[in-house]
């Protein structure tokens, strides 16, 4: 199966599994828990996790899937196996909350790099995609970066962990990047902050996060003419392609700058 077939495959079971996340809104009554103890997930959750993991394993016998709710440790898989990375819902606290900003995102990897990304925002109607060196699209349109020169005119994503003891450092480079840019938006979905990104409505990202709230929106950001990276490098032994400690996502001409404003944030050389 080529990888436009396998991204049509991929489409179509985001697509559904949208309609069912859009129809469990409608009923209401959305069963609610903590998982690792401040983690907000809903029956949904685990429902679209389920039913999207039977599909893959149905259309790509005997390969190997991370999703957040039903997934192996990540250290018991082949990183140069075929691997889907999926988040069921990323977003799920505006999802509880009522909010649009949601997301189902589903990647595909091979030999340790991606290859295929598909992010479906069920309740705005928006669909992004790539396949690795065919450009990236938003409802089969192409998209791009934005044309942002500078840091101060930029529009720049991030968002923070659910451990609120791990905040307070996190403020530091808030703090100096709102005084550098033109402004912050924290939107609650990585996934869709990445494709967001990809098309121009945002200019930047910065945020750490698991490998299935940002596998599908990083390549589709890659493909749409993004800079992507990490403040710092990947330590050894890991998957480069699944580490998402202090990503930076921009449009081309100001990476540098937020990437090295972030550094001496946390440095503390920021004054």
């Amino acid at each position: 199966m080529t990888p436009h077939e396998r991204l049509a495959e991929a489409t179509r079971i985001a697509h559904e599994a949208g309609r069912r996340i859009y129809a469990a809104r409608e009923e209401g009554h959305l069963q609610q828990s903590l998982k690792h103890g401040n983690e907000l997930v809903t029956d949904t959750d685990i429902a679209v996790d389920r039913y999207i993991s039977d599909e893959l394993a149905r259309c790509f016998p005997g390969e190997a899937r991370l999703t957040e709710e039903l997934s192996p440790e990540r250290h018991e898989l082949d990183e140069n196996a075929p691997l889907w990375v999926v988040d069921p819902i990323d977003g799920t606290v505006n999802f509880a909350h009522g909010h649009h900003y949601v997301a189902v995102s589903i990647a595909w990897m091979e030999r340790g790099r991606l290859q295929l990304g598909v992010v479906h925002a069920p309740f705005l109607g928006e669909t992004f995609s790539a396949v690795a060196g065919h450009g990236a699209h938003l409802n089969d349109r192409p998209i791009a970066v934005s044309e942002v020169r500078s840091l101060e005119n930029a529009l720049i994503a991030t968002g923070f962990p659910y451990d609120r003891d791990a905040r307070a450092p996190l403020m530091r480079r808030l703090h100096a990047v709102l005084e550098n840019c033109r402004d912050i938006r924290r939107d609650g979905s990585a996934a869709l902050d990445l494709c967001n990104v990809a098309c121009g409505r945002l200019d930047g990202y910065y945020e750490s996060c698991s490998p299935w709230d940002f596998a599908a929106g990083l390549l589709i950001a890659r493909e749409a003419g993004a800079r992507t990276g990490h403040v710092y490098d990947c330590p050894e032994g890991l998957t480069q392609a699944l580490y998402g400690e202090n990503m930076v996502v921009t449009c081309a001409d100001i990476y540098a700058t937020l990437r090295d404003l972030i550094e001496q944030a946390d440095s503390g050389r920021y004054r």
